[in-house]
């Protein structure tokens, strides 16, 4: 196989897609072209043909700008990609969009573009195979590739992932730095002057560097070497030139704008390749998908024969905990609680309690916290922790590092477990980036997070969370519950566990009464009727969390004048507003007074009310004070609330 010709073919099917969709990075493409080539044609371990294989290698395009170039790697190798999809390059509903898209484009295991994020979900892959592998004896073995430029090592994210990554020292994980010295805006010794591998020798990793990028010989010797090393991660510098071949290599002008047709032109005479009408390329795709199939099938076959051996021996259990690996898994949850009794305690306690159960039943489900399981109350008792000498732990010591822990939890997910990540609801701002990657790849990532009001006091404002509910609530697809005690705790997490959607569920740290009129399993339709009216209703409370049992007090408060109340529990809106709309209006009819009470910010209430005087919630941030008193400064002590609710009322 002529390496030149396939890397020109590579670069050719970048250029014309960038050009095809007026639209794109051809910086990148030209010049991690080689990368990319000799990491495929050489190294990664996959079959095009079984994207289940659950042994294959994974690889993860951090730069995700570079998607023509991973689009065109991909479609080289063999994937079920046409000469259409790539014309269609950046177009709507296509198979290759602007940047990598898990479950949209055959052989994306990932979905990348915010830089750094694609370094941190691949932190994730790499302790998802150490923890299977140990679970499996060994059976799966595969490796985690990177490829990053100078955006990603800049990002906080990647520097908190690939430090943790060097501490668990994992040798599965390798990284391929494409560097070109250069950003969008310029040079990068304006903002970026630091020895990288200085940087990485530091945090315990392997570090190599291949001089010419242009030469995948050399390439292809970093990588075999990097597979070799044994208790590191391997992190391999490629110095290479943005926009090679171009008029413009070398300079920030080709980082992200279509070539001219004058610089194509003469681009097309060095790569001796049609780059605009998508020709010669079939005959070249051929070679180098029959050049990986052969490289990679006696080795698959091998290992189809010890992974049925393994089958054969192994218990039921261990069939089903492999077999959930690729397949939709669903959990019956609630009857693990049939015996067990809860006493009136913090949510924060009673999760953690729950959580053990769930750990204790299902090898899939596992994570960490950011240096708070003591507050969180997180840890898996039964488990140890996952740390170089066990891999088989299920506690993840993340270390204070928010934003790489949600990344990696996404990586987690997408590698077939049920990973969670723990921190203050205050804190989910630091996860938010991550979050947001959850919900657009669409991949069962919980995060769970305590301390959920004001009412936690003296730590301040800085600790007390109000826009953070809402701003949670606002992302798509992701799923918020807020449980109000034992009961919908336990049906919070029979519905997680039985949707694959990323979710969060936030508890409180103040003790909470196990109440008689909530339940599990009415936790999956959003909302539900926990008081219902004797007489003539005169209105509505909907409540969420520890705010539920007041909603209750006051409804009884009330109904001893004469005012008979229904009080609603909302442990999650995302979950009521997709229900029936004849559900919806059973639960909150119409025409009638409907009050919310939540001691966090209004927004995104004012759908289920008159105005804003029937929300009880804050505009403000909190104090620094005990609880009570910041409840008072702030109107929404217990007393104040029922107050307001009986003026508006009459």
């Amino acid at each position: 196989m002529n390496d030149e010709k396939m890397i020109s073919a590579i670069r050719a099917l970048s250029i014309a897609q960038i050009s095809k969709a007026k639209s794109g990075h051809p910086g990148i493409a030209l010049g991690a072209a080689p990368i990319l080539y000799t990491l495929y044609s050489k190294h990664m371990n996959i079959d095009v043909k079984d994207e289940k294989w659950i042994n294959k290698d994974r690889f993860v395009m951090s730069a995700g700008h570079g998607s023509a170039l991973l689009y065109a790697t991909l479609y080289m190798a063999g994937f079920d990609l046409s000469i259409k999809d790539l014309k269609d390059f950046r177009q709507i509903d296509s198979k290759t969009p602007g940047h990598p898209e898990v479950g949209v484009t055959p052989g994306v295991d990932a979905s990348t573009g915010p830089l750094g994020q694609g370094v941190a979900t691949a932190v994730g892959m790499a302790i998802s195979q150490k923890y299977l592998a140990s679970k499996f004896n060994g059976l799966l073995d595969y490796k985690t590739y990177v490829l990053c430029g100078e955006g990603d090592l800049m990002e906080g994210v990647s520097y908190e992932a690939c430090s943790l990554a060097g501490t668990l020292k994992l040798d599965n994980l390798i990284v391929l730095y494409d560097s070109n010295k250069v950003t969008l805006d310029g040079s990068s010794k304006k903002s970026f002057n630091e020895d990288v591998l200085k940087r990485f020798d530091a945090m315990g990793w392997h570090t190599d560097v291949v001089l010419d990028g242009e030469n995948s010989v050399l390439i292809d010797m970093a990588i075999s070497k990097a597979k070799r090393i044994i208790d590191k991660p391997s992190f391999i510098e490629i110095k290479t030139t943005i926009g090679k071949g171009s008029v413009l290599q070398g300079t920030n002008k080709v980082h992200g704008k279509p070539l001219t047709k004058e610089d194509i032109r003469q681009l097309k005479g060095k790569l001796k390749i049609d780059t605009d009408l998508f020709k010669n390329i079939t005959n070249l795709r051929r070679e180098m998908s029959d050049f990986i199939k052969t490289r990679v099938g006696y080795d698959k076959k091998r290992w189809e024969v010890k992974y049925n051996a393994y089958l054969n021996s192994c218990d039921d259990d261990t069939k089903r905990f492999l077999s959930s690996l690729t397949e939709d898994k669903r959990y019956d949850i609630t009857k693990l609680f049939k015996e067990v009794i809860f006493d009136d305690d913090e949510l924060r306690n009673t999760n953690g309690k729950v959580m053990n159960i769930i750990a204790d039943n299902y090898p899939s489900f596992l994570g960490g916290c950011a240096d708070l399981c003591s507050s969180c109350k997180t840890y898996l008792n039964n488990f140890g922790d996952f740390e170089v000498g066990n891999y088989g732990g299920k506690n993840i010591w993340f270390g204070v590092r928010e934003h790489a822990m949600g990344a990696i939890i996404n990586g987690m997910a997408l590698s077939g477990l049920r990973p969670f990540a723990s921190t203050f609801l205050a804190f989910s701002d630091y996860l938010k980036p991550s979050i947001r990657m959850a919900s657009l790849m669409n991949v069962p990532s919980t995060f769970v997070f305590t301390h959920d009001s004001v009412i936690i006091g003296e730590d301040g404002p800085t600790h007390q969370p109000v826009e953070q509910l809402a701003h949670l609530r606002s992302i798509p697809n992701h799923y918020v519950y807020r449980p109000c005690d034992a009961n919908e705790i336990i049906g919070s997490w029979q519905t997680i566990l039985n949707n694959d959607k990323p979710s969060s569920i936030v508890l409180s740290r103040s003790k909470c009464p196990n109440l008689d009129c909530t339940d599990p399993l009415s936790v999956k339709k959003g909302a539900y009727i926990i008081r219902k009216e004797n007489k003539r209703l005169f209105g509505i409370i909907i409540a969420t969390g520890q705010e539920v049992s007041l909603a209750l007090s006051i409804a009884e408060k009330l109904s001893k004048k004469g005012m008979e109340i229904r009080v609603v529990s909302m442990p999650c809106m995302r979950l009521f507003e997709e229900q029936s709309k004849t559900y919806k209006e059973e639960v909150l009819p119409i025409g009638y007074k409907t009050f919310v009470i939540e001691r966090a910010s209004k927004f995104g209430w004012h759908k289920y009310v008159y105005n804003d005087k029937y929300i009880m919630g804050i505009d403000e941030f909190g104090y620094s004070g005990k609880s009570k008193d910041v409840l008072e400064k702030l109107k929404l002590d217990d007393d104040t609330i029922y107050k307001r609710i009986e003026k508006l009322l009459k």
